[in-house]
């Protein structure tokens, strides 16, 4: 397959331009187009030799994404089943946020994290996505407010889709280039969200990246014996391990983290557990923040249900009792397949009862 000229961060497109004999203005003529006009089409850059329109054709695809479903809630957000060129699917959703249009993007095609709980792993990790394929989402939303002609933009994003980031860590960060780059898509650091399922060693790889993006945990649970029954990468990071990562983050960054917290009833959702909860982030609290996410059912994952709404805001009352910053998370997509890869599982469902 030819590779997503998306892929390319502008002093890596420069740098092709140079080694094929070409202008180093050119680059910025493509990424002006790329960019800014958002053509999906190397033929539409009519300020471009075509000698060098036939080159790039030759060498690369711009939108490498097939657009096969999309749903659209009451509340605005708007759901995307994508294929790829090599027939694999990924799922992106837009959510229209109070304070902007925010993008969640996928990184993997599948999941091996194996959380017991999560959608996004009924399906195991095929491979990784190019940089050029999660950029492409992005792309692939703008234009759509591009057709709408009201101005709006993608203007918030978040790493929290189908896939572990920090397992396909390079084209992440290639990614993150991209779209924060202040001459092309210009979508500030500190309005990106990177979320992890707690990958010690490449948290700390990315508090020295230099990048003031966001990071955000999945934590989901308070102790190493619940956490271990819900997320099988506590066995090799229990929170001993992520926790020293964590600290190691805080001192690099002085940045806030985010701490991503599922509430299952009976399961991580007891006053034991905000106590727990609140006694793991105690020397941590001015720079942590616990994110309350009401669980989304998922109908191979029957044995989990939501937590009440009571229980939710007996645990939220503690955190706040002890002094940690949480917040309830408003739900988006409800009358949707609103959890991470539950729209691509009927999806390839549907595909094998058809073919």
């Amino acid at each position: 397959m030819k590779p997503s000229i998306y892929g390319l961060e502008k002093a890596a497109l420069e740098a092709w331009f140079i080694e094929n004999g070409e202008k180093k203005f050119r680059a910025n003529q493509v990424w002006e187009w790329l960019y800014h006009k958002r053509v999906i089409e190397f033929s539409e850059m009519t300020n471009l030799p075509k000698e060098l329109i036939n080159k790039l054709t030759e060498e690369f695809i711009i939108d490498p994404l097939n657009q096969v479903v999309v749903q659209e809630s009451k509340d605005g957000t708007v759901k995307y089943l994508f294929q790829l060129p090599d027939k694999h699917m990924i799922e992106t959703v837009l959510m229209r946020q109070e304070y902007g249009m925010s993008v969640c993007v996928t990184t993997q095609v599948g999941c091996n994290i194996g959380c017991t709980f999560c959608a996004s792993g009924l399906l195991k990790k095929s491979r990784d996505l190019t940089a050029g394929e999660i950029v492409a989402q992005i792309l692939s939303v703008q234009r759509y407010f591009d057709q709408q002609g009201n101005g709006d933009r993608v203007s918030h994003i978040v790493v929290m889709g189908i896939g572990e980031p920090f397992d396909n860590y390079d084209n992440l960060m290639t990614f993150l280039h991209v779209v924060n780059d202040g001459t092309g898509l210009a979508i500030g650091a500190r309005h990106i969200t990177v979320s992890t399922s707690g990958l010690a060693h490449k948290i700390k790889e990315f508090a020295e990246n230099g990048l003031q993006v966001n990071l955000a945990i999945s934590l989901h649970a308070p102790n190493n014996e619940v956490r271990t029954s819900i997320m099988r990468i506590n066995r090799n990071f229990p929170l001993e391990k992520l926790m020293l990562a964590v600290d190691y983050y805080l001192e690099q960054t002085n940045r806030r983290i985010t701490f991503e917290y599922i509430m299952l009833s009976h399961v991580n959702d007891r006053e034991e557990h905000a106590e727990q909860l609140a006694a793991l982030l105690k020397d941590k609290k001015k720079l942590t923040y616990v994110n309350l996410i009401p669980y989304n059912k998922v109908s191979e994952h029957d044995q989990y249900s939501r937590s009440s709404k009571a229980d939710v805001l007996a645990f939220y009352n503690i955190l706040k009792k002890h002094g940690v910053n949480a917040v309830i998370r408003k739900e988006f997509g409800t009358d949707i397949d609103a959890a991470c890869g539950q729209l691509r599982s009927k999806q390839i469902k549907k595909d094998k009862v058809t073919s």
